[in-house]
């Protein structure tokens, strides 16, 4: 470093910070020269922080509005969350995003309600039980139960068919509903891999829960974890700081339900880099960045190296879904049930379908 016309050795950091020290005080003091270098690299190590803090930060590419609702079946009454973008690169490794909003269901004495037997083939598809119960049977003989806080994540892959009915005891004795589907694509030396499926309880979930960590600034770029009253980060897959999630997958995803208490601080979530990134508002009214996102809406982040999302909630318990993951550089030909690579697969899928070879 320069300082001026004098030239001075030049100090690694650490090095240059001990002259701090107590001990060296005096010796500091009598010594301008290093004072000034210390002022310097002080500085300029600050200014490197704030700019790489702020670069750090990813930028909103768009913003979604909340869609729609429609009805899948008789007993999903849901937002299509991606709208025209579902089953596009874009959003990859996601595909289709189905939110059904809380909604009261009366008693039911007759046959549950929701849908009977269906294909997949190709992908994996994940429900997230909030309120109700979801039952599910497939033709591998699996058959369970998910109610508040479960996820049943799917891996369709080479083929099964299966229904999703609400379950007998929540038809029997009605109440709120709210659950939510997500269609994860798989890369395609993965489409025709034996199916399984997990039941993923509230229990093991909880078990992969942490704090928030308020957002340190773009000066620090540090943040610090919050007191659990502040709100949490349940991690279903991936990870978040020291919390993973127990799901198992195919690819890189991490999927985070978050729960924000505390409308006066910033929080800050870090993704990997390269990977699509979507902030989805489940409950509440937040700022992404920023920029306000309302309740059922949807903030798509640019696909970058930038890993830093910031979130404000505007309502206290604002309840939100960051979903990001490695994109899968594939080609996508969707049809009804099935995802695949080209058409000519799809063709084969409904074949095998037809003629009973499906998932063999």
């Amino acid at each position: 470093f320069a300082l001026g016309t004098a030239r001075v050795p030049t100090l690694p950091l650490c090095d240059t910070l001990s002259l701090l020290q107590p001990i060296k005080i005096a010796r500091l003091i009598s010594s301008p020269l290093y004072l000034s270098l210390v002022v310097l690299l002080l500085s300029r190590f600050v200014s490197s922080m704030a700019t790489y803090a702020a670069k750090n930060l990813k930028s909103i590419k768009q913003i979604l509005p909340a869609p729609r609702a429609h009805w899948v079946g008789n007993g999903f009454h849901v937002y299509p969350v991606f709208a025209d973008k579902a089953f596009s690169g874009e959003l990859s490794p996601f595909l289709m995003f189905d939110y059904a909003a809380p909604k009261e269901f009366k008693p039911n004495t007759g046959r549950p309600k929701g849908v009977g037997q269906h294909p997949h083939r190709g992908f994996e598809t994940v429900t997230l039980a909030f309120q109700g119960e979801v039952e599910h049977a497939d033709s591998l003989g699996n058959r369970g139960v998910i109610g508040s806080g479960d996820v049943q994540w799917m891996t369709a892959a080479r083929g099964i068919i299966h229904q999703e009915f609400h379950s007998n005891e929540f038809s029997k004795r009605g109440g709120t509903f709210e659950m939510c589907q997500l269609w994860v694509n798989l890369p395609a030396k993965d489409k025709m891999v034996p199916p399984k499926y997990q039941e993923i309880l509230k229990k093991d979930i909880d078990q992969a829960t942490s704090p928030l960590y308020v957002f340190g600034g773009e000066a620090s770029g540090c943040g610090a974890p919050a007191d659990l009253s502040e709100g949490s980060v349940r991690v279903i897959a991936g990870a978040f700081h020291d919390a993973k999630g127990p799901a198992s997958t195919f690819t890189q995803v991490d999927m985070w339900d978050i729960t924000i208490n505390s409308v006066d601080k910033s929080f800050e979530f870090d993704t990997v880099p390269g990977n699509n990134v979507i902030v989805f508002v489940r409950r509440g009214a937040i700022e992404v960045q920023g920029k306000p996102v309302e309740s059922q809406g949807v903030a798509i982040m640019t696909r970058d190296d930038s890993t830093k999302v910031v979130i404000k909630a505007k309502h206290e318990k604002s309840q939100i879904l960051i979903l990001a993951g490695e994109p899968i550089e594939e080609p996508i030909a969707a049809q009804g049930p099935f995802v695949m690579n080209t058409f000519e697969e799809i063709r084969q899928a409904n074949m095998d379908f037809h003629s009973g070879n499906f998932g063999t």
